[in-house]
């Protein structure tokens, strides 16, 4: 049965929802510097990345407000980091390569995806549901971001795990949840599978099998 969540168990969901945030719009960023858009085009994809996965997740679990509505010091972090980026990256004139948009992508997956299990699970929704929540949390944000870069989401043609990564996280979540497990537990475990068999899928360029006519 679930436990009333003690504050400082609240306070570190707070804080990997903000870490992920930061890594989804590190990526964001990264795209749009890539697809050469200008700075308004940036901020926007960085912007989609950074909330679309939590604004889904929110939506799915009629949670009201919005985090980044409720955390509107979200808002100001992501624009302060859209414009100290840009400008960094404009004076050291850094290309920006696909590789190192998936650092942050892989981490952000890890963190999103913890949350959005833990609120799931916070609901009281079966464990099979709260799995789900937490791909859509985790991968969501992706997809916005590279549709409006015109291109196939990652996360559908890359052939690499991706979702697979978060599904499997999100059951180490729920087991550890289900062992009755320490909250701080069942995030970090949630976060280190979930961004580590990405980065190991990408280092090791495994492949799942496409679809053949």
């Amino acid at each position: 049965m679930l436990t009333e969540i003690p504050s400082w168990g609240e306070s570190l969901r707070l804080t990997v929802e903000l870490a992920g945030t930061f890594a989804f719009a590190l990526s964001g960023l990264l795209k749009g510097a890539h697809k050469r858009l200008d700075p308004v085009g940036v901020c926007v994809v960085a912007f989609l990345a950074a909330f679309g996965g939590g604004t889904l997740r929110d939506l799915l679990l009629d949670r009201r407000p919005f985090f980044w509505v409720q955390h509107v010091e979200l808002l100001w972090a992501v624009i302060i980091l859209c414009a100290l980026a840009m400008l960094f990256m404009r004076q050291r004139h850094l290309a920006v390569t696909e590789k190192a948009i998936q650092w942050p992508d892989a981490l952000g997956l890890g963190l999103f995806a913890a949350t959005g299990v833990h609120l799931a699970l916070d609901d009281q929704m079966p464990m099979l549901v709260a799995v789900l929540m937490g791909i859509a949390t985790g991968v969501f944000g992706g997809v916005l971001r590279d549709i409006v870069c015109n291109e196939t989401p990652t996360a559908f043609s890359d052939h690499q795990p991706y979702a697979v990564c978060a599904f499997v996280g999100g059951w180490v979540y729920a087991g550890l949840w289900w062992l009755d497990s320490p909250d701080w537990l069942a995030l970090l475990a949630c976060v280190i599978v979930t961004a580590g068999l990405r980065i190991i899928a990408l280092w090791r360029k495994w492949t799942l099998p496409a679809w053949r006519v």
